[in-house]
């Protein structure tokens, strides 16, 4: 099995980038290989590697810079993922391709399950959406996983970001009133690897369905939460760089951005833990691990 993977550099690529490896012949493209700018090109380059899989880690991810670069975010979420479905379709290639909790809209009461009807807030959702439509419309096979919140010991992200500012202020303020699951990049690529085996061998026998799946990490918390219990977790590894410093709970309309933010992220992983005979670990599982990796415990 000859497996394409894009967006190799990005935190869930990076780490896709190892899940993936025992499964085949792994091809792990960046972004100057597999230029979603430049769609033609990646026509050509798709047609070159001719992949049997396409696991598409590539995005447009800033998602208030999205607010005013839209033409740029629609054409790498949404007209290249279009290219990719197409490829895939003509060379019958599974296409495993990744979206977001940002294409609901955060009034819902409880967790998103799949067959709750999108409505993003926000540019980027709207694109990541897009993307979505454009693969159920080729008709490739599919398995487009929505995921949320996602970080990792490496890479520009919320955890980093904590740190690093934790260090630095004796205050963070940080926004009390939206919710959603934390979702460690590892968790998500040895996730798809294990769907992807399965996947595969339903192809072969000829009973593969093609589907959306929610998958993000078990419970939730808000984001201000989540700050706390990251450098909790730091003091805890002694990490000399972390102050005493106090985090502060905010409503969102106190930290105004450019691009609207749901107030509910929570997506419901029944879907896939049923299909797959899986479970998600609960966001401080996970955050534990990948912390106790990032201070070497």
């Amino acid at each position: 099995m000859k497996i394409l993977l894009t967006g190799c550099h990005g935190q869930v690529g990076w780490e896709l980038a190892r899940s993936l490896l025992p499964l085949g012949e792994l091809i792990c493209a960046n972004r100057s290989q597999a230029d979603f700018m430049d769609l033609p090109a990646l026509r050509v380059f798709i047609q070159q590697q001719a992949p049997d899989v396409i696991v598409n880690a590539a995005a447009y991810t800033a998602v208030d810079k999205a607010e005013t670069e839209s033409a740029r975010a629609f054409l790498i979420n949404a007209e290249a993922t279009a290219v990719l479905a197409e490829e895939a379709k003509k060379r019958d290639a599974l296409l495993v391709h990744y979206s977001t909790d940002y294409v609901f809209d955060g009034t819902k009461d409880s967790p998103y399950t799949e067959m709750d009807t999108p409505h993003p807030l926000n540019v980027y959702g709207q694109s990541k959406l897009s993307g979505e439509t454009a693969i159920q419309t080729i008709r490739a096979d599919h398995l487009i996983l929505r995921t949320s919140w996602v970080y990792a010991a490496r890479s520009q992200n919320f955890l980093n970001t904590i740190l690093r500012l934790a260090s630095e202020r004796e205050q963070l303020n940080i926004v009390a009133d939206q919710i959603g699951a934390p979702t460690w990049a590892r968790l998500i690529a040895e996730t798809t690897a294990h769907m992807l085996k399965q996947s595969m061998l339903e192809r072969h026998y000829g009973y593969f369905n093609s589907a959306i799946y929610h998958l993000s990490a078990g419970g939730s918390t808000s984001w201000y939460d989540f700050a706390r219990t990251i450098v909790n977790y730091a003091h805890r590894q002694v990490n000399p760089g972390i102050k005493n410093c106090v985090i502060k709970p905010i409503p969102a309309i106190d930290y105004p951005l450019p691009a609207r933010r749901p107030a509910n992220s929570r997506l419901l992983c029944e879907r896939l833990e049923n299909k797959f005979g899986l479970r998600m670990p609960t966001w401080e599982s996970a955050l534990a691990l990948c912390m106790e990796e990032k201070f070497g415990a």
